[in-house]
Order: structure tokens, then C-alpha cells, then sequence
């Protein structure tokens, strides 16, 4: 299943660029407007926010089913389907609004989940962490125990490719002196190359830990692993096909697991304030 989600989302992108390039063409032709700008709002929208979540890099999290593009898409369906039927146009553009449509659900309520994630048996609140090992920016290996020698919160991303992990670690470095001055480790961890931890660590003015998990040996220690999650042809970057589920986890000074965040939908994520605040509740630091 996961391979035909990674061929879909190349595919859907591909879908909604070519709706809305040959609508916009077809409108510029002076065809039906109704048909063919219906056509076009089943695919713009979704686009936009797509080309906005991929190039800006700033939003962490969407809403969970996009009602507003939704609400285009079956507006549009409707209007292209209606052009049709009443004023003789070119049965395309309704055929294509369907599809674009469809592509859209199953983006949507689909795509972007992972298939009623069940919390992992190998991260449990109050035992330690399974035992693994990542390579850091210097190329020198860090142990599990050795990240959760103090307070931490483990980032656990899918690489520099996601744009809603690289917004999720722009908010946690907009946040760090705050955490910093918790005496909080906090330590990014995703399978990818290292030479992309590196070039993302130097990115960020922060004593953050970047660290790559090479082989995906750690989100398999501890359950998170997502075969073939990677979207098809970003092998050619050298990703393996092999990802993680975004996942966070947070620990106390003892190294106990003491809060866990494993979403089942890559566009939500957690804010950072619940970890400061989660930090404090169980009293992992000063203030709870």
C-alpha cells in the first residue's frame, strides 16, 4: 500500500498542475468559462496550498481534510458538470473536474494518513528507550542512553525533502532560548543523508542535536519505521525508499519515556508550547 502511496503523490501533483495549466489555456482560448473555470477550481486551490506548504516551508500543520478546497472542488465539479448539460460545452472539462476532484479525496482523507497509526509497543510511558544509535554532525555515533542523559524531546522527521518537518523544527528554533534555558535536550533525528543533517544543522544557529539515522536503524529499534514512505523519485536525491513516522518523544532526567505524540496524519502536528508544557506538567523541569 505504502508503494502506491508513493507513486500517488507525484502523480497527483502532476494531476493538478496539468487540470490547471490546460483550463487556464482553455479559458484563454475564450471557451465556456463555466466549464472550464469550473474545471480549474477543482484543481487550483489544492495547488496553491501545495505550492505554499512545499516552497515557503513555514506551516507545520494543516487543517485535517481542507474544507475550503473541498468546498471548491465539488463547486467546480458541479458548474463544469451544469456547463455541460445545459449549454452544449466540451464533456473534458467536467471529466477532468471529476478526476481532479477525486485525486483530492483521495489526497485528502487517504493519502495523508497512515492507516489508523497504533501507538508503538516499543515506546511505552515510563521505561526507557530501546537501545540505538545515531551519527551526529561531527560523524561520531550517539547512543540512546547518551541523548537522554537529560531532560529531552526527540524529533523524530522524515528529512529536509517534508516541508511541514522542516517548518516543525523553524518553530522549535524560534523557541529555543526558552527551552535551552529549561536545560532540555533537544535532538532532530531523520533517515536520510548525512550530508543533508549537516547542511540543515548549519542552517540553524542552535545547539540543537542534528543527528541521521542511517539505515533507519533507529526508528526500527523503536517501531516508527514506514516502509517505502519516501514519495517515488526522491531516490534520485539519495533518500531510501525507507521513512519514519513523524513521531516525538518526550523524556525526564532519568531517561523515562514520559510522553509520546505519534500522529496518524503527516499534516498535523503537535505545537511546541505542549512540550513546554508537557515538560512541566510531569515535572520533568522547574515550574510544574
Amino acid at each position: 500500500m505504502n508503494l502506491i502511496k508513493s507513486i500517488f503523490i507525484s502523480s497527483y501533483m502532476m494531476l493538478i498542475m496539468g487540470v490547471t495549466a490546460y483550463s487556464g489555456w482553455m479559458l484563454y482560448q475564450g471557451d465556456n468559462s463555466l466549464s472550464w473555470g469550473g474545471a480549474m477550481l477543482t484543481s487550483l486551490p489544492m495547488l496553491m496550498v501545495l505550492s505554499q506548504l512545499m516552497m515557503l516551508k513555514n506551516t507545520a500543520r494543516t487543517s485535517v481534510h481542507f474544507p475550503v478546497p473541498n468546498l471548491l472542488g465539488a463547486s467546480g465539479v458541479l458548474l463544469s458538470a451544469w456547463a455541460w448539460i445545459n449549454m452544449d460545452a466540451d464533456i473534458l472539462a467536467p471529466a477532468l473536474s471529476m478526476i481532479a476532484w477525486a485525486g483530492f479525496w483521495l489526497y485528502a482523507y487517504w493519502f495523508s494518513t497512515f492507516g489508523g497509526r497504533q501507538p508503538s509497543m516499543k515506546m511505552i510511558v515510563g521505561n526507557k528507550l530501546p537501545k540505538f544509535s545515531v551519527r551526529g554532525t561531527d560523524g561520531a555515533f550517539v547512543t540512546s542512553s547518551q541523548l537522554t542523559d537529560k531532560p529531552a524531546i526527540l524529533i523524530f522527521y522524515r528529512g529536509n525533502w517534508c516541508p511541514l518537518c522542516m517548518a516543525q523544527i523553524k518553530e522549535l528554533v524560534a523557541h529555543y532560548k526558552e527551552i535551552s534555558a529549561l536545560g532540555v535536550r533537544v535532538a532532530m533525528i531523520a533517515p536520510q543523508p548525512h550530508s543533508n543533517t549537516v547542511e540543515l544543522a548549519n542552517k540553524f544557529d542552535v545547539k540543537f542535536d542534528f543527528l541521521t539515522d542511517e539505515g533507519n536503524a533507529a526508528a526500527r529499534a523503536l517501531g516508527i519505521e514506514n516502509p517505502n514512505g519516501i514519495p517515488m523519485g526522491m531516490q534520485a536525491l539519495g533518500y531510501d525508499s525507507e521513512s519514519v513516522l513523524p513521531t516525538v518523544i518526550i523524556t525526564d532526567r532519568d531517561g523515562k519515556i514520559v510522553w509520546t505524540h505519534e500522529t496518524d496524519n503527516y499534516r498535523i502536528r503537535p505545537e511546541p508550547d505542549l512540550y513546554l508544557d508537557i515538560l512541566r506538567r510531569y515535572g520533568v523541569v522547574a515550574g510544574a
